[in-house]
Protein backbone atom coordinates (compact mmCIF):
# COMPACT_ATOMS: atom_id res chain seq x y z
CA UNK A 1 0.00 0.00 0.00
CA UNK A 2 1.86 3.08 -1.43
CA UNK A 3 0.91 5.72 2.08
CA UNK A 4 3.51 8.66 0.55
CA UNK A 5 5.08 9.03 -2.84
CA UNK A 6 8.49 11.60 -2.91
CA UNK A 7 9.83 13.22 -5.36
CA UNK A 8 13.28 14.60 -5.35
CA UNK A 9 13.71 17.44 -8.30
CA UNK A 10 11.10 20.39 -9.87
CA UNK A 11 11.25 20.44 -13.11
CA UNK A 12 9.56 18.93 -16.07
CA UNK A 13 9.49 15.29 -15.23
CA UNK A 14 8.36 16.04 -11.63
CA UNK A 15 5.43 18.18 -12.87
CA UNK A 16 4.48 15.29 -15.35
CA UNK A 17 4.65 12.37 -12.59
CA UNK A 18 2.71 14.67 -9.67
CA UNK A 19 -0.34 15.63 -12.51
CA UNK A 20 -0.06 11.79 -13.70
CA UNK A 21 -0.10 10.06 -10.27
CA UNK A 22 -3.62 12.17 -9.26
CA UNK A 23 -4.99 11.65 -12.54
CA UNK A 24 -4.06 7.92 -12.10
CA UNK A 25 -6.05 7.59 -8.93
CA UNK A 26 -3.33 8.05 -6.02
CA UNK A 27 -4.72 10.01 -3.27
CA UNK A 28 -1.78 9.30 -0.78
CA UNK A 29 0.83 11.80 0.51
CA UNK A 30 3.05 13.08 -2.40
CA UNK A 31 5.51 15.39 -2.08
CA UNK A 32 8.38 17.36 -4.62
CA UNK A 33 11.41 18.28 -2.73
CA UNK A 34 13.04 21.03 -5.04
CA UNK A 35 16.50 22.93 -4.87
CA UNK A 36 15.11 25.95 -6.98
CA UNK A 37 12.80 28.56 -5.03
CA UNK A 38 10.21 28.33 -7.94
CA UNK A 39 7.30 26.54 -8.68
CA UNK A 40 8.20 23.53 -11.44
CA UNK A 41 8.40 25.81 -15.06
CA UNK A 42 9.70 25.21 -18.67
CA UNK A 43 13.25 25.80 -19.28
CA UNK A 44 12.75 26.07 -22.92
CA UNK A 45 11.14 29.35 -23.08
CA UNK A 46 14.57 30.47 -20.77
CA UNK A 47 17.00 30.94 -23.96
CA UNK A 48 14.17 32.21 -26.14
CA UNK A 49 10.61 34.31 -25.46
CA UNK A 50 11.90 34.46 -21.96
CA UNK A 51 15.37 36.17 -22.22
CA UNK A 52 13.35 38.37 -24.64
CA UNK A 53 10.88 39.88 -22.72
CA UNK A 54 8.32 38.82 -24.63
CA UNK A 55 6.65 35.91 -21.64
CA UNK A 56 6.08 36.85 -18.21
CA UNK A 57 6.89 34.72 -15.14
CA UNK A 58 4.03 33.18 -14.47
CA UNK A 59 3.72 31.98 -17.76
CA UNK A 60 6.49 29.63 -17.30
CA UNK A 61 4.54 27.57 -14.34
CA UNK A 62 3.11 24.36 -15.17
CA UNK A 63 0.64 25.14 -12.62
CA UNK A 64 -0.12 27.56 -10.18
CA UNK A 65 0.30 27.59 -6.38
CA UNK A 66 -3.57 26.77 -5.96
CA UNK A 67 -2.87 23.93 -8.19
CA UNK A 68 -0.83 22.33 -5.64
CA UNK A 69 -3.09 22.62 -2.61
CA UNK A 70 -6.06 21.81 -4.07
CA UNK A 71 -4.42 18.48 -5.11
CA UNK A 72 -3.07 18.21 -1.61
CA UNK A 73 0.82 18.13 -2.68
CA UNK A 74 3.82 19.07 -0.52
CA UNK A 75 6.21 21.49 -2.33
CA UNK A 76 9.09 21.97 -0.56
CA UNK A 77 11.60 24.62 -2.32
CA UNK A 78 14.53 25.93 -2.34
CA UNK A 79 15.56 22.95 -0.18
CA UNK A 80 18.76 20.39 -1.48
CA UNK A 81 18.12 16.39 -1.18
CA UNK A 82 21.54 15.22 0.46
CA UNK A 83 21.18 11.12 0.97
CA UNK A 84 19.01 8.16 0.44
CA UNK A 85 18.50 5.96 2.94
CA UNK A 86 17.39 2.59 1.31
CA UNK A 87 17.22 -0.07 3.83
CA UNK A 88 14.56 2.52 5.96
CA UNK A 89 12.94 4.12 2.83
CA UNK A 90 14.37 8.29 4.16
CA UNK A 91 14.91 11.07 1.92
CA UNK A 92 17.32 13.18 3.69
CA UNK A 93 16.88 16.71 3.21
CA UNK A 94 19.15 19.59 4.23
CA UNK A 95 18.87 21.14 7.63
CA UNK A 96 17.69 17.90 9.07
CA UNK A 97 14.65 17.48 7.22
CA UNK A 98 13.64 13.53 6.86
CA UNK A 99 10.50 12.52 4.23
CA UNK A 100 9.67 8.65 4.43
CA UNK A 101 8.75 7.07 0.75
CA UNK A 102 7.09 4.22 -0.26
CA UNK A 103 8.03 4.91 -3.80
CA UNK A 104 10.93 7.75 -4.48
CA UNK A 105 11.49 9.70 -7.68
CA UNK A 106 14.46 10.91 -8.54
CA UNK A 107 13.86 13.79 -11.17
CA UNK A 108 17.04 15.57 -10.34
CA UNK A 109 17.63 17.12 -13.75
CA UNK A 110 21.03 18.17 -15.42
CA UNK A 111 23.74 21.07 -14.55
CA UNK A 112 25.49 23.07 -16.91
CA UNK A 113 29.21 21.69 -17.32
CA UNK A 114 31.65 24.82 -16.10
CA UNK A 115 34.16 26.33 -18.19
CA UNK A 116 37.65 24.98 -17.20
CA UNK A 117 39.75 27.81 -17.48
CA UNK A 118 41.21 30.70 -15.49
CA UNK A 119 38.74 33.76 -15.36
CA UNK A 120 35.35 31.54 -15.46
CA UNK A 121 34.21 32.77 -11.82
CA UNK A 122 34.13 36.65 -12.97
CA UNK A 123 31.24 38.58 -12.78
CA UNK A 124 29.53 38.82 -16.24
CA UNK A 125 30.39 34.98 -16.99
CA UNK A 126 27.18 33.37 -16.87
CA UNK A 127 25.94 29.40 -17.37
CA UNK A 128 22.41 29.59 -18.76
CA UNK A 129 19.88 26.72 -17.31
CA UNK A 130 17.61 28.60 -14.39
CA UNK A 131 14.85 31.19 -14.01
CA UNK A 132 17.56 33.23 -11.74
CA UNK A 133 20.14 32.69 -14.41
CA UNK A 134 17.87 34.89 -17.19
CA UNK A 135 17.43 37.00 -14.10
CA UNK A 136 21.01 37.45 -14.02
CA UNK A 137 22.03 38.35 -17.88
CA UNK A 138 19.11 39.62 -19.33
CA UNK A 139 20.16 43.36 -17.32
CA UNK A 140 22.81 42.97 -19.08
CA UNK A 141 21.51 42.36 -22.53
CA UNK A 142 21.89 46.30 -23.11
CA UNK A 143 22.58 47.09 -27.49
CA UNK A 144 25.99 47.73 -28.22
CA UNK A 145 27.49 45.57 -25.51
CA UNK A 146 29.61 42.77 -26.45
CA UNK A 147 28.52 38.96 -26.06
CA UNK A 148 31.20 36.56 -26.10
CA UNK A 149 29.08 32.67 -26.40
CA UNK A 150 31.16 29.43 -25.50
CA UNK A 151 29.27 26.58 -27.70
CA UNK A 152 27.73 26.26 -30.80
CA UNK A 153 25.01 24.19 -29.29
CA UNK A 154 21.24 24.50 -29.83
CA UNK A 155 21.49 27.29 -26.24
CA UNK A 156 24.49 28.90 -27.31
CA UNK A 157 22.78 29.35 -30.98
CA UNK A 158 19.36 30.13 -29.33
CA UNK A 159 21.06 32.62 -26.97
CA UNK A 160 22.85 34.36 -30.02
CA UNK A 161 19.92 34.79 -31.45
CA UNK A 162 18.10 36.47 -28.95
CA UNK A 163 21.12 38.86 -28.57
CA UNK A 164 21.47 39.76 -31.61
CA UNK A 165 18.28 40.43 -32.01
CA UNK A 166 18.33 43.01 -28.82
CA UNK A 167 21.58 45.09 -30.67
CA UNK A 168 24.56 42.69 -29.12
CA UNK A 169 27.28 42.42 -31.12
CA UNK A 170 27.90 38.69 -30.80
CA UNK A 171 30.58 36.50 -30.88
CA UNK A 172 30.44 32.08 -30.78
CA UNK A 173 33.06 30.00 -29.91
CA UNK A 174 32.78 26.55 -31.19
CA UNK A 175 36.16 23.81 -30.60
CA UNK A 176 34.35 21.77 -33.51
CA UNK A 177 35.12 22.65 -37.30
CA UNK A 178 31.02 23.50 -37.41
CA UNK A 179 28.10 24.38 -35.30
CA UNK A 180 25.52 21.96 -33.82
CA UNK A 181 28.30 19.28 -34.43
CA UNK A 182 27.44 17.26 -31.92
CA UNK A 183 23.23 17.16 -32.69
CA UNK A 184 23.03 17.21 -36.38
CA UNK A 185 24.73 16.91 -40.16
CA UNK A 186 26.77 19.66 -41.54
CA UNK A 187 23.76 20.44 -44.35
CA UNK A 188 22.22 21.70 -41.16
CA UNK A 189 25.50 23.56 -39.44
CA UNK A 190 25.74 25.17 -42.82
CA UNK A 191 22.07 26.66 -43.02
CA UNK A 192 22.76 27.71 -39.31
CA UNK A 193 26.09 29.24 -39.44
CA UNK A 194 24.79 30.96 -42.54
CA UNK A 195 21.91 32.57 -41.05
CA UNK A 196 23.74 33.96 -38.00
CA UNK A 197 26.28 35.29 -39.98
CA UNK A 198 24.05 36.88 -42.02
CA UNK A 199 22.63 38.57 -39.14
CA UNK A 200 25.55 40.24 -37.96
CA UNK A 201 26.57 37.33 -35.82
CA UNK A 202 30.46 36.08 -35.84
CA UNK A 203 30.79 32.62 -35.58
CA UNK A 204 34.44 31.49 -34.93
CA UNK A 205 34.01 27.49 -35.36
CA UNK A 206 38.05 24.67 -34.21
CA UNK A 207 38.71 27.75 -31.42
CA UNK A 208 39.80 26.82 -28.27
CA UNK A 209 39.42 29.09 -25.59
CA UNK A 210 42.57 29.95 -23.43
CA UNK A 211 40.90 32.11 -20.58
CA UNK A 212 39.33 34.84 -19.70
CA UNK A 213 40.83 38.01 -18.86
CA UNK A 214 38.62 40.48 -15.74
CA UNK A 215 38.99 44.37 -14.84
CA UNK A 216 38.00 44.71 -11.25
CA UNK A 217 36.52 41.64 -11.03
CA UNK A 218 34.04 41.60 -14.06
CA UNK A 219 34.95 40.19 -17.36
CA UNK A 220 36.54 41.89 -19.88
CA UNK A 221 37.99 39.88 -22.75
CA UNK A 222 38.27 36.06 -23.92
CA UNK A 223 41.83 35.12 -24.81
CA UNK A 224 41.70 32.14 -27.95
CA UNK A 225 44.65 29.61 -27.34
CA UNK A 226 46.46 31.56 -30.12
CA UNK A 227 46.74 34.61 -28.20
CA UNK A 228 43.81 36.36 -29.95
CA UNK A 229 41.66 38.80 -27.55
CA UNK A 230 38.13 39.16 -27.83
CA UNK A 231 36.79 42.14 -26.00
CA UNK A 232 33.44 41.19 -23.60
CA UNK A 233 31.38 42.36 -21.61
CA UNK A 234 29.11 39.57 -21.44
CA UNK A 235 30.28 35.81 -21.66
CA UNK A 236 28.01 32.81 -22.02
CA UNK A 237 28.78 29.27 -21.63
CA UNK A 238 27.02 26.75 -23.21
CA UNK A 239 29.31 24.00 -23.17
CA UNK A 240 26.84 21.19 -22.49
CA UNK A 241 25.52 19.48 -19.08
CA UNK A 242 25.90 16.74 -16.73
CA UNK A 243 23.32 14.44 -15.20
CA UNK A 244 22.67 14.96 -11.49
CA UNK A 245 23.11 11.65 -10.81
CA UNK A 246 24.97 11.82 -7.19
CA UNK A 247 21.79 11.33 -5.35
CA UNK A 248 21.20 7.93 -6.73
CA UNK A 249 25.52 6.74 -7.16
CA UNK A 250 25.95 8.05 -3.28
CA UNK A 251 23.28 5.57 -2.32
CA UNK A 252 24.35 2.84 -4.21
CA UNK A 253 22.05 3.21 -7.43
CA UNK A 254 23.66 2.06 -10.69
CA UNK A 255 24.63 4.96 -12.65
CA UNK A 256 26.58 5.09 -15.81
CA UNK A 257 26.32 8.91 -17.63
CA UNK A 258 22.56 9.04 -15.73
CA UNK A 259 20.52 7.07 -13.52
CA UNK A 260 20.24 3.46 -14.97
CA UNK A 261 16.28 2.41 -15.40
CA UNK A 262 14.26 -0.10 -17.12
CA UNK A 263 11.56 1.11 -19.45
CA UNK A 264 9.33 2.15 -16.74
CA UNK A 265 11.75 4.38 -15.14
CA UNK A 266 12.21 1.95 -12.33
CA UNK A 267 16.32 2.03 -10.97
CA UNK A 268 18.36 -0.77 -10.19
CA UNK A 269 16.14 -0.37 -6.60
CA UNK A 270 12.75 -1.17 -7.09
CA UNK A 271 11.54 1.39 -4.68
CA UNK A 272 13.35 3.93 -6.76
CA UNK A 273 12.44 5.39 -10.00
CA UNK A 274 14.70 7.94 -11.91
CA UNK A 275 13.10 10.35 -14.59
CA UNK A 276 13.80 13.22 -17.27
CA UNK A 277 17.47 14.67 -17.72
CA UNK A 278 19.32 12.66 -15.22
CA UNK A 279 18.10 8.75 -16.22
CA UNK A 280 19.60 7.08 -18.57
CA UNK A 281 16.61 4.74 -20.10
CA UNK A 282 16.21 2.07 -22.96
CA UNK A 283 15.73 3.85 -25.94
CA UNK A 284 13.11 1.01 -27.41
CA UNK A 285 12.96 2.77 -31.08
CA UNK A 286 16.79 2.21 -31.03
CA UNK A 287 17.67 -0.85 -29.66
CA UNK A 288 19.76 1.13 -27.11
CA UNK A 289 19.97 3.09 -23.75
CA UNK A 290 20.85 6.72 -23.11
CA UNK A 291 19.89 9.90 -22.01
CA UNK A 292 17.56 12.23 -23.86
CA UNK A 293 17.64 15.90 -22.79
CA UNK A 294 14.14 16.94 -23.62
CA UNK A 295 10.65 18.31 -22.76
CA UNK A 296 9.42 15.36 -25.11
CA UNK A 297 11.74 12.79 -22.73
CA UNK A 298 11.03 14.07 -19.24
CA UNK A 299 7.27 14.10 -19.86
CA UNK A 300 7.00 11.00 -21.21
CA UNK A 301 9.55 9.34 -18.63
CA UNK A 302 6.82 11.14 -15.66
CA UNK A 303 4.05 8.93 -17.33
CA UNK A 304 6.02 6.11 -17.65
CA UNK A 305 6.76 6.08 -14.02
CA UNK A 306 3.42 7.23 -12.74
CA UNK A 307 1.77 4.60 -14.12
CA UNK A 308 4.45 2.12 -12.72
CA UNK A 309 4.30 2.98 -9.62
CA UNK A 310 0.18 3.12 -9.58
CA UNK A 311 -0.02 -0.99 -11.58
CA UNK A 312 -1.18 0.73 -14.45
CA UNK A 313 -0.48 0.00 -18.45
CA UNK A 314 2.64 1.09 -19.19
CA UNK A 315 1.79 4.16 -21.61
CA UNK A 316 2.87 4.57 -25.62
CA UNK A 317 6.62 5.41 -26.07
CA UNK A 318 7.06 7.90 -28.36
CA UNK A 319 9.77 8.71 -30.76
CA UNK A 320 11.75 11.24 -29.30
CA UNK A 321 11.52 14.85 -30.19
CA UNK A 322 12.79 18.13 -30.03
CA UNK A 323 13.00 21.57 -31.08
CA UNK A 324 14.63 25.00 -31.46
CA UNK A 325 13.46 28.46 -32.27
CA UNK A 326 16.43 30.77 -33.71
CA UNK A 327 14.84 34.16 -35.72
CA UNK A 328 11.95 33.56 -37.34
CA UNK A 329 13.09 29.56 -37.62
CA UNK A 330 11.60 27.14 -35.99
CA UNK A 331 13.66 23.64 -36.00
CA UNK A 332 11.67 20.59 -35.10
CA UNK A 333 13.63 17.69 -34.47
CA UNK A 334 12.35 13.88 -34.32
CA UNK A 335 14.18 10.71 -33.66
CA UNK A 336 17.90 10.50 -33.28
CA UNK A 337 20.29 10.41 -36.19
CA UNK A 338 23.38 8.47 -34.92
CA UNK A 339 24.79 6.55 -36.87
CA UNK A 340 23.07 7.47 -40.04
CA UNK A 341 24.57 7.36 -43.79
CA UNK A 342 22.21 8.54 -46.21
CA UNK A 343 20.93 12.49 -46.14
CA UNK A 344 17.59 13.41 -48.20
CA UNK A 345 17.08 17.15 -48.44
CA UNK A 346 13.04 17.82 -49.42
CA UNK A 347 13.32 21.78 -50.30
CA UNK A 348 15.78 23.69 -50.79
CA UNK A 349 18.03 25.24 -47.39
CA UNK A 350 18.15 28.73 -49.09
CA UNK A 351 13.69 28.51 -49.24
CA UNK A 352 14.41 28.53 -45.08
CA UNK A 353 11.53 26.08 -45.60
CA UNK A 354 13.54 22.46 -45.79
CA UNK A 355 13.76 19.10 -43.97
CA UNK A 356 16.53 16.76 -43.94
CA UNK A 357 15.64 13.23 -43.69
CA UNK A 358 18.16 10.48 -42.00
CA UNK A 359 18.53 6.81 -43.16
CA UNK A 360 20.25 3.99 -41.99
CA UNK A 361 20.46 0.83 -44.05
CA UNK A 362 17.37 2.66 -45.90
CA UNK A 363 15.13 3.12 -42.71
CA UNK A 364 14.01 6.61 -42.00
CA UNK A 365 15.95 7.44 -38.67
CA UNK A 366 15.70 10.98 -37.82
CA UNK A 367 14.29 14.14 -39.49
CA UNK A 368 14.87 17.76 -39.19
CA UNK A 369 12.59 19.91 -40.23
CA UNK A 370 12.94 23.61 -41.07
CA UNK A 371 9.75 25.97 -40.85
CA UNK A 372 8.22 22.28 -42.33
CA UNK A 373 5.60 21.18 -39.77
CA UNK A 374 4.70 18.27 -42.29
CA UNK A 375 7.73 16.83 -42.42
CA UNK A 376 8.03 16.58 -39.01
CA UNK A 377 4.53 15.30 -37.75
CA UNK A 378 4.67 12.65 -40.31
CA UNK A 379 8.25 11.22 -39.78
CA UNK A 380 7.52 10.96 -35.51
CA UNK A 381 5.23 8.36 -37.24
CA UNK A 382 7.37 6.74 -39.95
CA UNK A 383 10.27 6.44 -37.65
CA UNK A 384 8.12 4.44 -35.01
CA UNK A 385 6.93 2.20 -37.51
CA UNK A 386 10.71 1.50 -38.81
CA UNK A 387 9.70 2.57 -42.60
CA UNK A 388 11.63 2.28 -45.50
CA UNK A 389 11.01 4.99 -47.89
CA UNK A 390 12.76 5.61 -51.75
CA UNK A 391 14.88 8.38 -51.22
CA UNK A 392 13.32 9.74 -54.36
CA UNK A 393 9.45 9.96 -52.82
CA UNK A 394 11.15 11.38 -49.63
CA UNK A 395 12.43 14.43 -51.72
CA UNK A 396 9.67 14.86 -54.21
CA UNK A 397 8.08 18.25 -52.73
CA UNK A 398 4.96 17.60 -55.04
CA UNK A 399 3.64 14.41 -53.42
CA UNK A 400 2.14 15.57 -49.77
CA UNK A 401 4.10 13.89 -46.79
CA UNK A 402 0.53 13.16 -45.23
CA UNK A 403 0.52 10.86 -48.50
CA UNK A 404 4.08 9.51 -48.02
CA UNK A 405 3.24 8.42 -44.19
CA UNK A 406 -0.23 6.87 -45.87
CA UNK A 407 1.16 4.96 -48.57
CA UNK A 408 4.14 3.31 -46.18
CA UNK A 409 1.57 2.30 -43.20
CA UNK A 410 -0.62 0.88 -46.00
Amino acid sequence: MLRRIVIAGAGQAAAQAVQSLRQGGYTGALTIVGEETALPYQRPPLSKAYMKGEMDEERLYFKPAAWYQDNNIEVILGAHATRIDRAARQLHIEHGGVLDYDALIIAAGSRPRKLPCQGADLAGVHDLRTLSDVERIRPQMVSGRRMVIIGAGYIGLEAAAVACTMGLDVTVLEMAPRVLARVTSPVMSDFYAHEHTAKGVKILTSTALSHLDGTDGHVSAAVLADGTRLPADIVLAGIGILPNEELAKDAGIACANGILTDRDGRTSDPHVFAAGDCASRPLVHYGRTGRLESVHNAIEQGKLVAAAILGLPRPAEDCPWFWSDQYDLKLQIAGLSTDYDTIILRGAPESRKFAAFYLRNGTLIAVDAVNSPPEFLASKKLIMTGAKIAPEILSDTTIPMKDIAATAAA
